[in-house]
């Protein structure tokens, strides 16, 4: 048995469930986020950080090693629109979706009519072309949400993607450098390198740097984790007794070193979710559709309009079960008319689809 423990095996890319795994995170945030926009302040978590921020955390990490084996395998221009078309369509639907449908359900509702939802600052026009490159510079439409436990935001989960672009952005850079493709040392560095930057700024150190330095500072040491493992399991392969001891040491990181822990952990973390992914099975309907990235965008959204319909009364495990459906609802909506079509599209007629969510 100890022996089978040992043997190292290819990860397999094509059946594992990670597609699981992160709706499972996705559904994470939703649980989190719920206190919050409910108007509630124990939302679960540990070591200073809520379930959603940890889930952030496991994406950031699950993304670095599939973007990296995506930039390994594609020539610089490639990856670049697998990228764009991968994030984006569904993202700016997400915004029209939110100012032409959520707000004026929301208006309508609270005030009663829409008079001044189209002239009143933020406009639905300005909530769209002012988050339109990812960057979220606004996060209300008007006064639609003015009278809700958690006011003024329509969508506080989407700034994380501007910085997972980045983290797109910094791999496709890197990625056109040898040693970065060759050197398990180099990228384990550069890793390192990413955890002080973290501790620094952390700690006050941040050399006049601006808040979304900080932000980037904050969640580049996962991307690059995850980017680390790639390299050791593409060279060494998939050892399960490294996975099963990964999840102890990975959970007292995050739960017992304040800062640090969970940089310090990831690498464990990527390793911990390869491996579990080997071993749990996930249906089938999830591995041909991931769903994750249209429930991650579409939570937040969902979740203010429930509240404004009365659904935070009926107390918080019917609220997250209503939530939860209405979310996944909408994000198989944008899996199956938005996200997997432009997949198609930037990877052509004879592109994979089940292969291009995992990548």
């Amino acid at each position: 048995m100890i022996r089978r423990l040992l043997v190292r095996s290819e990860f397999p890319y094509r059946k594992n469930s990670l597609n699981l795994f992160r709706l499972l995170l996705a559904f994470l945030v939703l649980l989190a986020h719920g206190y919050y926009i409910v108007g509630r302040s124990d939302s679960p978590g540990f070591n200073g950080e809520n379930l959603g921020g940890w889930a952030v955390i496991g994406f950031f990490v699950i993304s670095g090693f599939l973007i990296t084996r995506s930039r390994f395998r594609t020539d610089a221009g490639t990856f670049l629109v697998h990228r764009i078309a991968r994030i984006m369509p569904a993202f700016v639907v997400c915004l029209l979706v939110t100012a032409f449908g959520f707000g004026p359900v929301a208006q309508l509702i609270t005030h009663g009519s829409l008079a001044g939802y189209l002239t009143t600052g933020p406009t639905p026009l300005e909530y769209i072309w002012g988050n339109f490159f990812l960057h979220i510079d606004h996060y209300q439409i008007g006064s639609s949400l003015s009278d809700v436990p958690y006011p003024n935001a329509w969508n506080g989960s989407l700034w994380t993607l501007y910085f997972e672009f980045l983290c797109y952005l910094t791999v496709w850079l890197l990625g056109g450098l040898g040693i970065y493709r060759r050197s398990v040392v180099f990228v384990g560095a550069l890793w390192v390198v990413s955890v002080l930057v973290r501790a620094a700024m952390a700690w006050g150190i941040t050399g006049g740097l601006d808040e979304d330095f900080g932000l980037f500072a904050r969640l580049l040491p996962y991307f690059l984790g995850g980017s680390l493992i790639y390299l050791v399991v593409h060279r060494w392969g998939l050892v399960p007794m490294i996975g099963i001891l990964s999840i102890p040491v990975a959970t007292a990181l995050m739960v017992f070193v304040p800062v640090v822990g969970g940089p310090l952990a990831a690498p464990l973390i990527g390793y911990a979710l390869l491996y579990l992914s080997t071993i749990v099975a996930q249906p089938p309907w999830v591995a041909r559709n991931d769903v994750s990235y249209g429930f991650y965008i579409y939570a937040w959204p969902v979740q203010q309009l429930v509240v404004i319909l009365g659904g935070a009364a009926l107390g918080m495990p019917l609220y997250v079960a209503i939530t939860t459906v209405g979310t996944f609802a909408l994000g198989w909506l944008s899996w199956m008319f938005v996200e997997r079509h432009f997949i198609r599209l930037a990877k052509g007629a004879r592109g994979q689809v089940a292969v291009a969510a995992r990548a």
